[in-house]
């Protein structure tokens, strides 16, 4: 096996796996595909028969650790240093970046790309559902973090397109839709702020039969319409 050396290693999940060493695509077999995906999600060390039994749970229960031991000892054979293992344990190397751990936004950075992008969209993993919604709902609140934050500096145009791309992502939360109000009648598009709310306002009645919350209601309160 070839000595390692301080190679910038990078995995990102999100809209796909795609693994790489200093910036070079590296080919990845399907099983160490996985056992990498979930060592980043779990992102911690695990014990090796929880891994075994989650990516191989129709298989017995030797045959299974027999993949993982065979899957592991092709993954250290490999550019960059990528998994630590024992023979109890394994995790995932802490110097592999992993997008859905570092490459979420920070207070005032902008959304990375493929931020929005669902987790590993081409797999069934059971173990996956999870994830899937726990990182969905990251995105969502760095989305309105981020859009606050714009709001108060009044970056109100910028501040409406992360509350709209938050909206896409759930037409029916409704946090968003209230940012997105604000955002208008900090602008003084008082107009605007009222077609916004009549839109969400018919989304929840036509798909849920429901009615604002009154956070949402109170938002209208003020208005100086016409009589």
């Amino acid at each position: 096996m070839a000595e390692k050396t301080d190679e910038r290693v990078e995995l990102r999940l999100l809209g796909g796996f795609d693994l790489r060493v200093d910036g070079a695509g590296v080919e990845v077999q399907p099983a160490a595909q996985r056992l990498l995906a979930l060592l980043a999600l779990t992102g911690t060390v695990v014990e090796r028969p929880f891994a075994a039994f989650q990516l191989w749970p129709d298989t017995a229960e030797d045959r299974a650790k027999a993949n993982l031991r065979s899957t592991v000892w092709r993954l250290r054979r490999m550019p960059g240093d990528l998994v630590r293992a024992t023979k109890t344990h394994i995790g995932l190397d802490r110097g592999v970046w992993v997008d859905v751990r570092h490459g979420l936004a920070r207070d005032g950075d902008p959304a990375p790309p493929g931020m929005h992008s669902e987790l590993l969209p081409d797999w069934y993993d059971d173990w996956l559902v999870t994830e899937r919604e726990r990182i969905r709902q990251l995105h969502l609140h760095a989305l309105e973090r981020q859009a606050e934050r714009l709001l108060a500096q009044g970056r109100h145009d910028d501040a409406i397109q992360l509350g709209l791309c938050a909206s896409a992502m759930e037409p029916l939360r409704e946090s968003p839709h209230r940012l997105v109000i604000r955002c208008h009648m900090a602008e003084g598009n008082l107009i605007e702020a009222v077609r916004h709310y009549d839109r969400y306002a018919g989304l929840l009645r036509r798909e849920l039969g429901a009615a604002p919350s009154p956070l949402m209601r109170a938002l209208a309160d003020g208005w100086p319409m016409a009589s």
